[in-house]
């Protein structure tokens, strides 16, 4: 392209970093920030955009900004970027760099369930000293080393929690949609496809829930894979939600046919006022469970790593080169 970019952001997560961002774009470039922006002035702020930084491009959107080239999705979803209301030659980009930041949560999870130690937390707020060693009745707790992990799913996320998991000496297997794996060069006990969901879940401890939402994965563990994992087993679900029934895991956490789960991915999600209940179901009065706001990706060194990315690809549409990580058109890579 020639001239100056109009870029305009109306990711709030971004926000931040306003100072970064601007510091890495191209000389020249005329960045706008549209957070919050809605009608008229959302309008106005797309008429001369050549690059939207956000998550989400409606039909009207798109009309409102007919010099479009690059949607920079800030995050790995574009599943809100309406893809039918692109112009010829406007393409779609998006960026990751959370895999480190869940993995960390992968791992704080797995610990905490197998130890309990947010049940130890709870009763010594009331001066209940909950340990093996001032109540006999309770078990002594195992460590990570102990433990096989299992993944259903192994794309970035599960190979960085896996690197992460593995430090403490557990063991792995991972089922994948593919069946390709290879379990060797991943340093995995054994790896297969969805066929082999049942042993995966048989076998496992700990199983990490990080494969993506689609019509083959919805609904894909139920009551009876969760009974499958047992009694001692624990689930950590950081993919999406709807992945596993919500009913049939409530059931199994309030009857304890699972030991427990950590869940930063939920069935109902809030408006702009950020406040709703995750699930139909009461999973807070649940003492088995960890429950965050889908908040396990969300640091500032996964949002340097997408700013980082965003300028990338604003600086390589400026001087005309290929794109990154380009996901729709399929096939495209340059926006010129």
């Amino acid at each position: 392209m020639t001239g100056p970019l109009n870029v305009v952001v109306t990711d709030a997560n971004l926000l931040p970093l306003r100072s970064e961002l601007a510091a890495r774009l191209p000389h020249g470039t005329r960045l706008s920030w549209a957070v919050g922006a809605s009608g008229a002035g959302l309008d106005a702020a797309l008429a001369d955009a050549h690059v939207l930084v956000g998550s989400v491009l409606t039909p009207a959107m798109a009309q409102a900004a007919p010099h479009l080239r690059l949607v920079q999705v800030a995050g790995a979803g574009t599943d809100r970027v309406d893809l039918d209301a692109l112009r010829p030659g406007a393409v779609v980009a998006n960026t990751f760099h959370h895999e480190r930041s869940i993995a960390e949560y992968v791992v704080w999870a797995a610990i905490d369930l197998r130890r309990e130690l947010h049940r130890a937390d709870a009763a010594l707020r009331d001066g209940r000293w909950r340990s093996s060693v001032h109540d006999r009745t309770l078990p002594q707790t195992e460590t990570l080393e102990a433990a096989r992990i299992g993944f259903v799913g192994f794309g970035h996320i599960g190979l960085a929690a896996w690197r992460m998991l593995s430090a403490f000496g557990a063991t792995g297997c991972a089922v994948t949609g593919s069946g390709r794996l290879d379990a060797d060069s991943a340093g995995l006990a054994w790896a297969g496809g969805s066929a082999d969901l049942p042993r995966l879940l048989a076998e496992s401890d700990v199983v990490v829930v990080c494969v993506p939402l689609s019509e083959a994965t919805r609904g894909l563990i139920g009551a009876p894979e969760l009974a499958l994992l047992g009694a001692d087993g624990v689930l950590v679900n950081v993919a999406r939600g709807p992945v596993v029934q919500e009913q049939a895991l409530y059931e199994a956490l309030a009857e304890g046919r699972i030991r427990g789960a950590a869940l930063d991915v939920w069935y109902s999600y809030p408006g702009p006022d950020g406040t709703a209940r995750p699930s139909a179901h009461p999973f807070e009065t649940l003492d088995n469970v960890l429950m965050t706001p889908h908040l396990s990706g969300v640091t500032r060194q996964t949002f340097l790593g997408r700013l980082a990315d965003v300028a990338d690809n604003v600086t390589a549409l400026a001087e005309g080169r290929p794109l990154e990580r380009v996901v729709a058109p399929r096939g495209a890579e340059t926006a010129g």
